[in-house]
């Protein structure tokens, strides 16, 4: 049961200093379940991230959905308590925006349009792009792309998708969702 409390305490904090939304969260929930506590691998993790971005709702709720149920399934609890870890890792990760947003929605209201606010809001912009960054580099890791020398034609093909989805989202503005699809239908066909 003591997994439960770690879930618990591991996303509120998560929840609590994760701004930029649910991207932005993403490298602290792969620092924390994958390094930290060990709940799952690298692989498991960007899993995890595929389907987070493939199933309705923010990203950020899905993965710590995804977490809690992958960390106290392979703990051995079983399905039926791995569904309970999902919802406890679910409740801690939203429950600091909703006490925040419930105290601070008055205040903010009030004061928003003064110097200190404006300020704080301008040093927070820097850091939501640094975490998105972060969230980005951490998932360009060998269980990924693999490497030239492991295996020369995963890399290669992994890469070029990678820079055909930039491209095409960035500059072509394709769909994400057709862009998700090609890419699957890729990965299925060459790797």
């Amino acid at each position: 049961m003591m997994i439960f409390l770690q879930l618990f305490y591991t996303f509120f904090l998560i929840g609590l200093f994760g701004f930029g939304g649910g991207y932005g969260m993403l490298s602290l929930i792969q620092t924390e379940v994958v390094h930290h506590w060990h709940w799952m691998t690298t692989s498991e993790f960007t899993d995890i991230v595929a389907v987070s971005q493939m199933t309705p709702g923010p990203i950020g709720i899905n993965s710590a959905t995804y977490c809690g149920y992958t960390a106290v399934y392979h703990a051995g609890m079983g399905e039926t308590l791995a569904v309970v870890g999902s919802a406890v890792a679910t409740f801690a990760l939203v429950l600091p925006s909703l006490i925040l947003m419930m105290i601070i929605s008055k205040l903010f209201l009030k004061y928003m349009h003064t110097n200190m606010v404006q300020s704080v809001f301008s040093g927070l912009r820097p850091a939501v792009v640094g975490m998105l960054g972060a969230a980005t580099l951490l998932l360009l890791t060998p269980e990924n792309f693999s490497t030239p020398t492991e295996n020369e034609w995963q890399f290669w093909i992994s890469v070029s998708l990678f820079v055909f989805t930039f491209v095409g989202t960035m500059w072509m503005h394709i769909h994400p969702i057709r862009m998700i699809a090609c890419c699957a239908l890729a990965g299925w066909l060459l790797l």
